[in-house]
């Protein structure tokens, strides 16, 4: 035993195990049970195939190869240096040599079986468990290693361990992925995730090639183009980085929805989405997960290192290992930003996929539920699924890999610190812990008290609606001050919630920024008072530890709650995704074919019977009800090709769910309906998309010129088409909000008749409009000569249509009470249903019949349609574009905010922040000089009690600084509001018709939110970011004089920077708003119009441009996503320098030969302590900035409409309060404008009303009917003339 371990102790030295025993006994045992499993399973596989080898993808290859060759070479190096140390002479433990050869071995037989069918020896469980217990028994030889101060023997043996553990997480990760797939059947959800198409692979090749090389790849300098353009002028969707093969929405979708079909079809009740998500992304996932345990082990090789280099400045020996350790720390900090950056973007790239697929699905279930299953779920939560339970599921990406890498930080960094200062870091996470249930309970309470801000800031928001939506009429009667009160004391109500929040939030602030100091504090006093003295090493390894603690522990509880609420909106949207659905088959989307052929969920039969009903009773709950509520019972009909049915009833007999069975959206409860061929439907309350009006009516069927020419003027719209500044190409607002009912009912109606389908059903359609119109449409429209042989079922109570029916079917609650000819209809009771005086309807409608359609006395240009309320003025595009802004925001803007914050407010938040900040680097030299300047534990009561004072000094200004902030932001919301409602109700009517509701809402709603919440909050990491940098630098300068040499060329580097980037980032976020917003807008128009593009079988139409709106908002995220990698890799690039440049100008100071020295071990320790968070403080700093100029958007959105053009509301005179007594009306040569470039809407008009009259004003559409009534209210200014009422001008009288 002396020849293999002289002079060691057997097993244990007091605190760790042996050196002999860890290499003899458990290094060596750990490395030959690997190797001899691995040779064991080659010599049993060697006759396996190897045709699984060449599937596998490039990375695999590389781990299996590249990592074991490199740990190879490592152990031969470390071979040879223990063979020349012994022809040197120098003695070398044979225990060590052993150690070393076995480990050799291991990777030479891992080498040997990568020449075999590797996929099978190694993607084993026993290799992993062998493999796993080998870095287990690893351990201790890497725990007495590092304890030596051989700089290259340090820097080794951690490079080697991280190779290992590196292989044994590959091996893990393969082997689990190899069982999954083993289990998942073929032709089910195995071609999302393992592509056996040898093309398509090939494809997939060829489309990497042309992409960019490696180093773009590493270095994001593909975005250097579009920030060129940035820089020079405003950016443009075209401008936007090309979006990756792996990132297109469509191959994302098709991913996904081929994986959860699979999961359905073979899991039923049982099926998870989560479990579908892993399936088609999941070998991604889990490949992330080598690259964050990479990431996080050289997290900690940072304070090793600097551990090892403070410890050789004290000792004075700097030569060659001096420089050895500096140049490690440098690389060690440049290695971990491009592993950060490249986790951060393979991250969130995946987010991506996940988010574009999964929005994909819910909008294809939307299109393809039923109205009856649709009503287990409320239109909001619909809504919800996709605004919010999307993200959250998609945020599982990010918790999974912190649910195991924060326990695994925690860990490390506690052990470290237990080998720095023994147990005395438990005072120091004794306070963290307390804290953190703390900061849990003032979680709840914020959440609680959101929740109840957030539902009176709907009851706020639904008001502000309300207004916007009458705003004439308010304006009319002069409720300004009483719908000003109303919203103000909903106003009243969500600050006093917002004030609860902002302060708790302040609580939080605090705990979160004194907790360092705190640790720090306690830590290094308990390990004073138990008598250790404290020295450089000990002092800054452990503040760089504490910088590694702190963030885990601070974020694993968020980390747990994200996870649940991942897992609760991954089940929400599992139980909509679950419903049953409207079409039998799936609808996908390629990049080249839209598939939209729908087997309908009714049997299509070809004879002369259009549509058959058995015995039908239908229920519009879902089919999932134990007790549904049946609408319509025992109905039976057999309907023929070609003939026109009316049917009617009472309000509430089931006629609109008559029509609706038939398209599919009712739940059958028992019975049949058999349909044959297409079908066109036009709803009771028109379904009008956003768009042109040509657009409407083709809802993506082909342009034919002259069916669309008749159809058009079937539907009486030429003449309305006529009146348009855009013709058919003007644009129709959301749910048609500039056109009238009766526009909207025939622009519907044209819809229908353009799409030339077998069955058409209206639901009383007539309604809407007069009867003249009713006429025109009757003859020309539903009994026209586009209507032959279709066949027509019109729900109405209009006489002409039901006199003009083949066939007649009478409903009331739920039955067919009849169904029979005209004749017998008449004959029947049931006939009372129509207007009394029938006798000149039937007549009407025997001549009509007579005559027929082409002897009409009447066309469309004398159609006056009374429905049609709009004036031509009004009917014009009046609504402007919403403005952009260019460029960065200005500093008006700033100043507006602390205006409303209050100056004085803002100067004591900058002087806390300062303070705070000052008090923190006091406390930080401080310690530097206690460890540079005592000897034992001498006056260990006067260092901890200036030290305790730094500590308090620094709480109470964290403390001032977190509740100035919050009372601040609360000042600045509750004014901003206020100036914001007063402006908008002082605005003209003419600002309501220029700007639409939506816009101005968007001010009052989310713009606001960003002002009471975002804003403040991000304003604060700001400013403590501004503090924390500058302090950073003061520090760095002082301990390190020659940083000063570089300070200026490091800030012109950084200054070019950061405005490189903050040009794009600013365009980009603004181009990313713009994307979004069309995304939510189709989804709700989706919502309220599915049972129409159901029933003319669009679903496939509407899936291709919602997934190519997806797609520009994917394009947007990711271009910013690879915009602000590019600047944190730079700055975190810039941040190694530092450390290199201070670590190795330290060696250069402290060499034995030097004339000069740089400061002293403390100072060294201090400024490299410092250089180490400066990645994250310069990241975060420009972040930041550029978050808060990205929030100040919305005030500048807000602030301009403060400045809007206000009513005159003073008056030059003021008539009597009696005032007006008898209601005498003059217009004398009046004359009206909307805009000055558009034609008078009245001119010169002249008329006198006497008192008493009751005057009707009739005129054909944009006559100018309504501009009279708005000259009169002054809603809108007259440009000439004058208006009396009774002899008094009220243009002089005061609007209040």
């Amino acid at each position: 035993m002396d020849f293999l371990c002289p002079g060691d102790p057997t097993v244990w030295d007091g605190r760790r195990f042996a050196p002999c025993f860890a290499d003899l006994v458990l290094g060596l045992g750990g490395n030959v049970v690997a190797a001899v499993a691995v040779l064991a399973l080659f010599i049993a596989k060697r006759s396996a195939s190897r045709t699984e080898n060449a599937r596998r993808r490039l990375p695999e290859k590389l781990f299996v190869f590249a990592i074991p060759s490199f740990a190879a070479c490592l152990s031969l190096l470390g071979i040879i240096v223990l063979v020349k140390k012994k022809i040197e002479g120098i003695d070398v433990p044979n225990h060590e040599s052993f150690f070393r050869c076995s480990q050799f071995l291991a990777w030479v037989a891992v080498l040997i079986s990568a020449n075999g069918p590797w996929s099978e020896i190694l993607c084993n469980p026993i290799i992993c468990i062998c493999w796993m217990l080998k870095i287990l028994l690893e351990i201790p030889h890497l725990q007495y290693t590092l304890t030596e101060m051989k700089a290259m023997a340090y820097v080794t043996e951690i490079v080697s361990f991280s190779a290992s553990i590196t292989f044994g997480l590959f091996l893990i990760v393969i082997t689990a992925i190899q069982k999954l797939c083993n289990k998942r059947e073929v032709n089910s959800i195995e071609a999302p995730l393992i592509p056996n198409n040898e093309n398509s692979e090939a494809e997939n090749a060829n489309l990497v090639n042309k992409q960019h090389n490696a180093w773009e790849l590493l270095t994001f300098k593909s975005v250097n183009p579009m920030m060129d353009i940035g820089i020079r002028r405003q950016l443009d969707f075209t401008d936007l980085l090309d979006l990756p093969a792996e990132l297109r929405t469509t191959s994302c979708y098709d991913k996904l929805l081929s994986s959860w079909t699979a999961e359905h079809q073979k899991y039923r009740a049982d099926s998870s989405l989560l479990r579908a998500m892993f399936y088609a992304y999941g070998w991604s996932y889990l490949r992330l997960g080598i690259l964050k345990v990479i990431n996080d082990s050289i997290s900690f090789v940072s304070p090793l290192l600097l551990n090892k280099f403070i410890k050789l400045i004290q000792e004075g020996s700097v030569g060659m290992d001096g420089y050895i350790i500096a140049i490690s720390l440098g690389l060690t900090s440049i290695i971990k930003s491009f592993l950060d950056t490249q986790y951060s973007f393979r991250l969130a790239k995946l987010k991506l996929m996940l988010r574009s697929s999964m929005m994909g699905i819910v909008y294809r279930k939307c299109l393809c539920l039923s109205l009856s299953e649709r009503s287990r779920f409320s239109e909001g939560e619909i809504q919800t699924f996709m605004s919010v339970d999307v993200d959250r599921t998609v945020n599982i990406c990010n918790n999974l890999h912190d649910a195991w890498s924060f326990p695994l930080q925690i860990g490390l960094a506690l052990y470290l610190l237990y080998t720095q200062v023994n147990y005395a870091f438990l005072s120091g996470l004794a306070i963290t812990i307390i804290l953190i249930p703390v900061n849990k309970w003032i979680s709840t309470r914020i959440a609680t008290a959101t929740q109840k801000m957030m539902k009176q800031k709907d009851e706020r928001i639904s008001c502000a609606g309300e207004l916007l939506a009458h705003i004439r009429t308010v304006k009319m009667y002069s409720w300004d001050k009483l719908f000003t009160q109303r919203l103000n004391k909903r106003r009243e109500l969500e600050v006093k919630h917002l004030a609860t929040r902002k302060y708790l939030d302040a609580w939080c602030v605090y705990f979160w920024a004194t907790t360092p100091t705190l640790f720090s504090l306690f830590t290094f006093s308990i390990f004073a008072i138990m008598g250790h003295s404290l020295d450089a090493a000990t002092v800054f390894t452990c503040v760089a530890l504490f910088n590694t603690l702190i963030s885990p522990l601070n974020s694993l509880p968020w980390v747990i709650n994200g996870m649940i609420d991942s897992v609760i909106s991954s089940r929400r949207l599992h139980n909509y995704l679950s419903t049953p659905e409207h079409c039998s088959s799936e609808l996908t989307i390629s990049s080249d074919i839209v598939k939209d052929d729908f087997n309908r969920n009714t049997e299509t039969i070809y004879d002369p019977t259009t549509v058959i009903i058995r015995n039908l009773c239908c229920s519009w709950s879902s089919t999932s009800t134990v007790e549904p509520q049946i609408i319509l019972r025992d109905i039976s009909l057999q309907l023929q090709k070609g003939l026109f049915i009316a049917i009617v009833g009472e309000v509430g007999s089931g006629k609109s769910s008559l029509l609706n069975s038939i398209i599919g959206e009712m739940s059958v409860i028992s019975g049949s309906i058999n349909s044959c061929g297409s079908i066109a439907y036009v709803p009771q309350v028109p379904w009008i998309l956003s768009g042109s009006l040509r657009d409407n009516i083709l809802l993506g069927k082909g342009f034919d010129t002259r069916r669309y020419e008749e159809v058009i003027q079937a539907c009486t719209l030429d003449v309305d088409i006529s009146t348009m500044i855009g013709g058919d190409m003007s644009h129709i607002g959301e749910k048609g909000l500039n056109l009238s009912g009766g526009q909207r009912a025939r622009l519907a109606l044209a819809r229908a008749l353009y799409h030339d389908s077998d069955v058409y059903l209206f639901d009383d359609i007539l309604s809407a409009v007069d009867s003249e119109v009713a006429s025109w449409i009757l003859e020309k429209a539903i009994m026209g000569p586009q209507m032959k042989r279709k066949t027509q079922l019109l729900s109405t109570h209009n006489l002409q249509a039901i006199y003009a029916a083949d066939m007649i079917v009478v409903m009331a609650n739920g039955f067919v009470k009849w169904f029979g000819t005209l004749d017998s209809f008449l004959a029947t009771p049931y006939s009372k249903i129509s207007n009394p005086d029938s006798s000149s309807a039937v007549s009407a409608t025997s001549s009509q019949k007579n005559k027929g359609p082409s002897t009409s006395e009447f066309n469309t240009k004398d159609v006056l349609d009374n429905g049609s309320v709009v004036d031509q003025e009004e009917q014009r595009d009046q609504t402007e574009a919403e403005g952009r802004k260019e460029g960065k925001v200005e500093i008006i803007v700033y100043k507006k905010y602390a205006t409303l914050a209050g100056w004085s407010m803002v100067f004591l938040i900058f002087v806390s922040a300062f303070l705070m900040q000052a008090s923190r680097n006091g406390n930080d030299l401080w310690l530097t000089y206690w460890v540079d300047s005592s000897s034992g534990t001498n006056n260990t009561r006067f260092y901890l009690t200036i030290l305790a004072g730094f500590g308090i000094i620094n709480s109470f200004f964290t403390l001032g600084r977190a509740f100035s902030f919050a009372y601040g932001g609360l000042c600045a919301a509750i004014q901003i509001h206020a100036d914001l409602l007063g402006s908008l109700i002082g605005a003209p009517v003419s600002f309501f018709d220029q700007n639409p509701s939506g816009r101005i809402l968007n001010r009052l709603s989310s713009d606001l939110y960003t002002v009471d919440d975002s804003l403040p909050f991000i304003l604060n990491i700001f400013v403590a970011n501004f503090f924390g940098l500058l302090g950073t630098l003061v520090v760095l300068c002082y301990s390190q004089v020659t940083f000063l040499l570089i300070l200026v060329p490091l800030w012109l580097i950084y200054s070019k920077v950061q405005f490189y980037y903050r040009s794009t980032s600013r365009e980009v976020r603004r181009l990313d708003s713009v994307a979004r917003s069309p995304i939510y807008s189709s989804f709700t128009e989706t919502l309220d119009g599915s049972s129409t593009i159901r029933a003319f079988q669009k679903e496939g139409f509407f899936l291709e441009r919602f997934i190519q709106q997806l797609t520009l908002y994917q394009n947007t995220s990711y271009s910013e996503l690879t915009a602000s990698l590019w600047l944190s890799l730079r700055l975190q690039l810039l941040a190694g320098l530092i450390i290199l440049f201070i670590a190795v100008i330290s060696v250069v100071g402290f060499h034995s030969n030097s004339p000069v020295k740089f400061g002293t071990p403390g100072l060294v320790g201090l400024a490299l302590s410092y250089a180490a968070p400066v990645v994250s403080l310069l990241n975060s700093f420009l972040t930041t900035f550029t978050e808060t100029e990205k929030e100040m958007i919305s005030v500048e959105r807000v602030v301009e409409y403060v400045g809007i053009p206000q009513e005159e509301l003073q008056g030059s005179e003021s008539p009597d309060r009696s005032w007006p007594t008898e209601g005498k009306i003059e217009f004398e040569h009046v004359t009206l404008r909307y805009k000055a470039d558009l034609p008078p809407a009245l001119n010169e008009i002249s008329f006198h009303i006497e008192s008493g009259m009751q005057v009707g004003i009739i005129g054909r559409t944009g006559a100018g009917k309504s501009s009279i009534l708005n000259a009169l209210f002054r809603l809108t200014p007259i440009c000439n003339g004058r208006i009396l009422v009774d002899g008094f001008d009220v243009a002089k009288v005061a609007v209040r």
